[in-house]
């Protein structure tokens, strides 16, 4: 393993920020100063010390929820309100994180990883990393509006717009809408500009995962067909 990239799964720092530690010369492996950045150590058994503290690198945790709605997508809510974490108390012994979040009222995809490599490349806006949404409308919406949404619009003094959007089964209280963005409950508040009070959103892809074999408020660990997917993607 790259010395920087067992650094990195210690959860000292990022691995460009290893490299800056190992050229300070403060990195030891096995008692000796190391400042070649393409080192590789044996995780069974070299030492290796970060001004002067032995580290070891922990296992890399990615675990999909499927989250039901009015939970919300953080680790922890200091008005003690319901999160997903109160779902993953026995994913795995590792601290584990959102990537990135979906509103509380919306059920759906969630990942929770400790690999903040992968987290922090998911998340940037270049990936553009496919996201599907369910959503349940209170009234028909009209093939005009899906237009509208695929075209974009200004929300909020933020230009925004879906990849695409279609009726779920022909059906126009249902809408199929793919979209990339970080912003808020950007899904809801897109449909209710349009005058439309929206029932429900529900994450059901996101990249290459998807729902299949994930009830509602469960959870399970990726496979690594999956993990080379989200690698591949990024």
């Amino acid at each position: 393993m790259r010395l920087n990239r067992y650094i990195s799964q210690a959860g000292i720092c990022s691995r460009r920020e290893a490299d800056v530690m190992i050229g300070a010369g403060v990195v030891t492996v096995n008692g000796q100063v190391v400042t070649e950045l393409g080192c590789k150590v044996d995780p069974s058994k070299d030492i290796v010390r970060v001004e002067g503290d032995t580290i070891r690198p922990e296992a890399m945790r990615y675990v999909l929820v499927n989250k039901p709605k009015n939970i919300l997508s953080v680790e922890f809510d200091p008005q003690g309100r319901r999160t997903v974490m109160d779902l993953l108390k026995n994913a795995c012994k590792e601290r584990i994180s959102p990537v990135g979040r979906i509103e509380k009222e919306a059920s759906g995809l969630v990942l929770f990883t400790n690999d903040g490599e992968m987290a922090k490349r998911l998340t940037h806006p270049a990936v553009n990393l496919r996201e599907l949404y369910h959503v349940t409308l209170g009234k028909k919406a009209t093939v005009e509006q899906l237009e509208s949404m695929m075209a974009g619009f200004v929300v909020d003094e933020g230009f925004v717009k879906a990849r695409s959007c279609a009726f779920v089964k022909n059906d126009p209280h249902e809408i199929g809408m793919e979209i990339h963005s970080n912003r808020s409950r950007i899904v809801r508040r897109m449909w209710e500009q349009l005058g439309h009070k929206v029932l429900k959103v529900d994450r059901v892809t996101y990249g290459p995962l998807t729902k299949k074999d994930l009830p509602r408020g469960h959870w399970r660990h990726l496979t690594e067909a999956e993990l080379n997917l989200l690698r591949m993607t990024t």
